[in-house]
């Protein structure tokens, strides 16, 4: 017993030190400038917004069959219910000790991608989860477990790119949560030091101005980064197919019943790339003919699989580092400036004990004893161990690599953005 809490320990211990090692090459590289923020802030959006849905593609197309649909219920359903239930604690938390607002989305939303990831990756090599590989070998049970982490994500992505932004830009003492909690306790609103920044009609401004750019920029002037390489025909035609569409889907809109007005605002704040991404991977997976064409060999009708399914991979792999190195490039930029006296972030103590307490003691003390539970005394799970392992770390863990790209998207200060970026590498 303790020879093997020992080897379990070195493993998550070099595992540990690989994604330290990774944030270090982030470091570095700005460091000998090499990469700049700017920079690094858009690499953050192309993780999230194209190589996450090409990894989302290869890695569920592969793994999700018909016959083990099944499997991803659970996960589905477990996501879900932690996530939500982390925000809700988190905002209580958040109202109740003043603490920032960006507290609650690094307590709601942890790292389900780049982190576990990395970590499978090592903890394949020091063959720690030997035992729970089952069939296919320890490459499937390293695949499969990628698969469940990856379903995951997909719902902790739609949530987390859905609400965070409304999170972020709104204080957590205005959120429905604690208009309860004052109603039950009878509490007043307690007054706000500043008003939230307008962050979603300064983004409507930068779109409108990026529009008028990519539509006019290119017909007159000089031509720049922003300057379109189609022929001006080509350019001049997908532009009329574009507003004739927005026009006529604008018309219907205004005349749909409010309900249907309403209920399509709210899913139009849950679409985001990766869950377009997951559907992809998900309708390849359980369409055999798809499927055969993506990922079986030439000889049995895997006509896509050597160029098409290959480049998926080769782009989605990209992310399973990258999103961790651009926290490196974050955290370089704090030190500068700490080093400098200026003012580079902080991590105030009680945002340090919320996540401590939330994701490494509260819900580890839950999920672990619930899926074994479920796993020992129903037969509500599979007969895959992986399964039962993964379910139990899902909730267990650091805040995600993307509240970077989150706060990025979402217009937040530098500050905070610095902030965010020392909290990922401490915790």
């Amino acid at each position: 017993m303790s020879s093997g809490i020992l080897i379990s320990f070195l493993g998550a211990l070099q595992a540990s030190f690989s994604v330290l090692l990774t944030i270090a090459s982030g470091v570095i590289a700005a460091q000998f400038k090499l990469i700049s923020t700017e920079a690094a802030q858009e690499v953050s959006g192309l993780c999230v917004k194209l190589l996450l849905p090409c990894l989302l593609i290869s890695n569920l197309g592969s793994e999700l069959h018909l016959d083990t649909m099944i499997r991803y219920v659970p996960i589905i359903i477990w996501a879900a219910v932690y996530t939500v239930l982390s925000i809700a604690l988190a905002n209580v938390v958040a109202a109740v000790f003043r603490l920032p607002k960006w507290v609650v989305t690094v307590t709601s939303f942890n790292n389900t991608e780049s982190l576990p990831l990395l970590l499978l990756q090592a903890l394949s090599t020091t063959e720690v989860l030997a035992s729970l590989v089952g069939s296919g070998g320890e490459d499937g049970g390293i695949e499969r477990a990628r698969s469940y982490f990856l379903v995951c994500s997909v719902i902790t992505n739609t949530i987390t790119f859905g609400q965070g932004p409304q999170i972020l830009t709104t204080s957590p003492h205005d959120s429905t949560v604690m208009k309860a909690f004052r109603w039950i306790t009878g509490r007043p609103k307690p007054s706000d030091q500043s008003e939230p920044e307008d962050s979603e009609n300064q983004r409507t401004q930068i779109d409108e101005q990026g529009g008028e750019r990519s539509g006019d920029g290119d017909e007159s002037g000089e031509p720049d980064e922003q300057t379109s390489l189609l022929p001006r025909k080509i350019r001049r035609t997908g532009r009329n197919v574009r507003d004739g569409v927005s026009s006529r889907f604008g018309q219907w809109f205004d005349t749909a019943p409010r309900p249907v007005q309403k209920t399509l605002k709210a899913l139009h704040t849950f679409i985001n790339p990766p869950l377009v991404g997951a559907f992809i991977g998900v309708v390849i997976g359980i369409t055999p003919p798809l499927q055969r064409l993506f990922f079986n060999d030439m000889d049995n009708g895997g006509y896509f699989n050597a160029w098409l399914t290959k480049a998926l991979k080769n782009v989605g792999e990209l992310f399973v580092a990258l999103q961790v190195v651009v926290v490196g490039v974050k955290l370089s930029l704090s030190l500068r400036m700490w080093k400098k006296g200026e003012e580079a972030g902080s991590i105030p103590l009680g945002t340090l004990v919320c996540v401590v307490v939330v994701r490494f003691i509260l819900w580890p003390a839950i999920s672990i004893p619930l899926i074994w539970a479920l796993a020992s005394r129903t037969g509500l799970l599979t007969d895959d161990p992986m399964l039962w392992w993964a379910m139990m770390m899902m909730p267990v863990g650091p805040p995600a690599m993307k509240n970077l790209a989150l706060a990025d998207v979402s217009g937040t200060d530098q500050k905070t953005r610095m902030s965010i970026a020392k909290f990922l590498t401490a915790s």
